[in-house]
């Protein structure tokens, strides 16, 4: 795959259009991996010149921040910031509605000011601009629940660019129950994700995912590898996962495309 790097681009005198960062999900976690693939797909296919920080990049800190550790999060941030700073970067896209989330209203504060789009808007803008165009493909027809992840909704109100993404694909939309602004959490968020659940009679991403199945859906769609991994974990707690597919909203457009 071509995936340059910001160091490649900066000894060949290039300044890329755009900063692809990845995340820690993104780069480690196999399940994310697949999401990352098939975004830089999207963007080979749509000639977005790219870079990413690779070894470069650091965790953005949130969730030392969410667990309370505002030290290490000023610590990583920092590190970040004069990485970014260095390479004159201007814009950022990423998959991740946390690093999304702490990129665009956190780093600011600590000298870290860029433009920062979730994937799911820059897929948007791609469209808007005519440089991909999405079919029906094999998702024509199919029922698709979006889960909005709280980082990208209800914390930055974006819910509607996801939603035209899933209907260029002309798929049916059907909605939970919780959604939108109403939405609710699949249990991963603030640092959640990275500790035991507390006393209770069911986890949080088992009653989303019974949310989510109620609509009888073919695919449950997310824009968050956290929320991915947590909506999968249910389907498996549910033996649904031979009937039902957990997919990126970027996934679902590279699937749609065969790219």
């Amino acid at each position: 795959m071509n995936v340059p790097t910001m160091a490649e681009m900066t000894a060949q005198g290039i300044q890329p259009d755009v900063l692809f960062w990845v995340g820690c999900a993104g780069s480690f976690d196999d399940r994310a991996k697949k999401i990352t693939k098939a975004f830089v797909k999207i963007l080979n296919k749509a000639n977005v010149q790219f870079a990413v920080l690779g070894t470069e990049e650091g965790c953005t800190g949130d969730p030392a921040k969410r667990a309370g550790n505002e030290f290490l999060f000023q610590m990583q941030a920092m590190t970040n910031i004069e990485v970014l700073n260095a390479y004159e970067v201007k814009k950022i896209v990423t998959a991740c509605p946390h690093c999304f989330n702490t990129l665009k209203n956190e780093y600011p504060e600590l000298g870290g000011k860029y433009e920062v789009l979730h994937h799911t808007e820059f897929l948007k803008s791609l469209l808007d601009e005519g440089k991909i165009t999405i079919e029906g493909g094999k998702f024509k027809g199919k029922r698709i629940t979006f889960h909005d992840p709280c980082y990208l909704g209800r914390a930055n109100d974006i819910y509607e660019a996801p939603r035209l993404l899933i209907e260029k694909l002309q798929a049916e939309i059907v909605e939970m129950k919780h959604c939108k602004t109403n939405g609710l959490c699949c249990g991963a968020g603030g640092a959640q994700m990275f500790k035991d659940a507390e006393k209770g009679n069911k986890e949080i991403n088992v009653e989303r995912t019974e949310e989510a199945l109620e609509t009888k859906p073919n695919i449950i769609a997310t824009g968050c590898p956290f929320c991915n991994t947590m909506i999968t974990d249910g389907i498996k707690a549910k033996d649904q996962e031979h009937s039902v597919e957990v997919m990126d909203i970027a996934e679902l457009i590279a699937n749609a495309e065969d790219l």
